[in-house]
């Protein structure tokens, strides 16, 4: 179907949209125009606005020519959001591709899996996890299994594993440390062809079990950071006064779910082979483009709104994710609160550690105060420092003493790779003369 209803304003640039956008087409659905959509925006994070308002460029895609899909994807979401409140409308869509891509999964390359997560009980999880056991592909409801009866119960037709109280599993260190062979295999069964070496039989012969499966895992509290960065990142959130939902009942509503379920598994069935070579145009990269693509390459297939809904889902709860990250004590959080401080000292070649420590400690909306009696130590410091390949040393100060501390040129690569959005730093100024902007 020939796009023809966008007229660009004539202060805008000029935007050219594909010819023909056609469902399950491998076309182009973003403008050409349009600058890369990563989190490398160019921008500081905290000046970008917030909410699903904020533009990002996949309003622009337009509307393709709708297929069945289109209809029982529009019916399988209405159904959803009749018995559970998700966190958002991008959250809704995301759950919905999810449920359909789990009847492609001999398709997909990797299977991404759906974290339900929530900071407390009663925030609709389970009820979440009733909805889908209904409507996935071959349904493996499990609650405290052992990795052995998991992984042996996953065949060449992957089922759909869900899993649910998972805070019994990873809730506390001891817990994910007796688990860890569970998150290893949650992990491994996110790419196809990885396998569980086992022997069996009294002559212990040697024997690959297959790991890949789609999985959605509820529980309270984040999931280990290697299984959430497989994930699509449901928040669940408890109903405020006024929310209501359907109540569920087993007998009287799995019916109404499973004629979807089944409506859903004849659409798909005839579409495994144009799933499998399909390379959608992506709005985020790396693995999230990887977790991210069965969903939409189901979109693409449906087509009508799908598309584009699919894209903004997508990048708009990536990038929520990449902020909860970077405000998580540690990990990139640290890198981000480092890469402001050298921003607002005039982009100073070194800073020494006692400075660093001074201002980390005295940022009152950061953790690093409370992270010990006395806050934030040179030791706390440079050992999550250490993580991203980055040491102390002798720094210079402008008396001509000597003094321990860090130099900004060894955190360049890292800010680039896990805070781009943070005062984002030039390229070739910073390499080649140890400077950046100093605005």
């Amino acid at each position: 179907m020939e796009f023809t209803g966008h007229t660009p304003d004539a202060a805008a640039p000029a935007t050219s949209w594909p010819p023909v956008a056609k469902a399950g087409g491998p076309g182009t659905y973003l403008p050409a125009q349009q600058a890369p959509l990563s989190t490398a925006c160019g921008h500081d994070a905290e000046a970008a606005p917030a909410g699903p308002a904020t533009p990002d460029g996949t309003d622009l895609i337009p509307d393709t020519e709708p297929t069945e899909g289109a209809e029982v994807l529009a019916q399988l979401k209405a159904r959803i959001a009749r018995f559970v409140i998700l966190p958002s409308e991008e959250a809704l869509v995301a759950t919905t591709l999810w449920v359909a891509a789990t009847h492609l999964q001999k398709s997909w390359q990797h299977a991404p899996r759906l974290a339900v997560v929530g900071p407390a009980k009663r925030c609709g999880k389970s009820r979440l996890l009733d909805v889908l056991t209904e409507t996935v592909h071959q349904a493996l409801l499990t609650v405290n299994s052992s990795p052995a009866a998991v992984f042996r119960s996953i065949t060449d037709e992957p089922p759909t594993l869900l899993v649910d109280e998972a805070d019994t599993i990873f809730g506390s260190p001891k817990m994910a440390e007796k688990n860890e062979e569970m998150r290893g295999l949650l992990n491994a069964g996110h790419q196809r062809d990885r396998y569980v070496l086992r022997v069996v039989g009294n002559d212990h012969t040697p024997r690959k079990f297959p790991t890949f499966a789609m999985a959605a895992i509820a529980g309270i509290g984040d999931l280990p950071d290697t299984i959430m960065d497989r994930s699509i990142v449901i928040r669940m959130r408890r109903r405020a006064e006024g929310e209501s939902v359907s109540p569920y009942r087993s007998e009287r509503d799995r019916p109404g779910f499973h004629e979807i379920r089944d409506r859903i598994a004849r659409w798909t069935a005839p579409l495994a082979g144009r799933a499998l070579h399909l390379e959608p145009d992506m709005p985020v990269e790396d693995r999230a483009a990887d977790t991210w693509e069965p969903l939409v390459i189901i979109a693409d297939l449906a087509g009508g709104p799908w598309p584009r809904l699919a894209r903004q889902a997508c990048k708009r709860m990536v990038d929520a994710e990449v902020q909860a990250e970077e405000e998580t004590p540690g990990g990139a959080r640290i890198l981000a609160d480092i890469r402001r401080i050298f921003h607002a000292n005039r982009e100073a070649d070194s800073l020494t550690t006692d400075q660093l420590l001074r201002e980390l400690n005295d940022n009152a909306e950061a953790p690093w105060a409370e992270s010990s009696r006395g806050g934030l130590t040179p030791r706390g410091l440079g050992s999550m420092l250490r993580e991203f390949g980055i040491i102390s040393g002798n720094v210079r100060l402008g008396d001509g003493t000597q003094r321990k501390g860090y130099t900004r040129h060894k955190f360049l690569d890292a800010w680039r790779r896990y805070c781009p959005a943070v005062h984002p730093v030039t390229t070739a100024t910073d390499e080649s003369t140890g400077t950046g902007s100093r605005g």
